[in-house]
């Protein structure tokens, strides 16, 4: 009988292939990576985006969002201090949800309906990168 929690044969070897791994990461780091070179691309767009939020000095904040979220992304992808990269980019994602997505302010309707739907993606994003810290820190204990 096959064990559903130990995946046999050819599944636990896609599982477990360094291309998989790094290729999901990719995904999860993509918006860190897509967001920041967006930001880079239309600078005035990501002080208007700061300035929205009512962070200030925009400029600022814009220029730290991009150096951060470029950093932490690298990190993840290239595992130096992967586990740090993770959690810093945790804690960004709940800090920015809790800032972008008020969804309990917004009176009833299809926005709202939106936005408590993208909140709860990124808490489960959020979640997503505590996992990768946990692994990556764990795996090096074990080491």
């Amino acid at each position: 009988m096959i064990s559903p929690s130990k995946p046999h044969g050819g599944l636990a070897s896609l599982i477990a292939s360094p291309a998989l791994w790094f290729t999901a990461l990719l995904g999860l780091c993509a918006a860190y990576i897509q967001g920041p070179l967006t930001k880079l691309f239309d600078f005035q767009g990501a002080i208007a985006e700061m300035e929205h939020f009512g962070l200030h000095p925009a400029a600022f904040f814009a220029v730290a969002v991009i150096a951060f979220e470029l950093t932490a992304s690298a990190m993840i992808l290239s595992g130096f201090l992967r586990w740090l990269g993770a959690l810093a980019l945790a804690v960004f994602t709940l800090l920015a949800t809790f800032i972008a997505l008020r969804f309990w302010e917004m009176p009833s309707g299809m926005e709202r309906m939106m936005a408590a739907n993208a909140f709860f993606e990124h808490l489960g994003l959020a979640g997503a990168f505590v996992i990768v810290a946990i692994i990556d820190f764990t795996k090096g204990a074990r080491q």
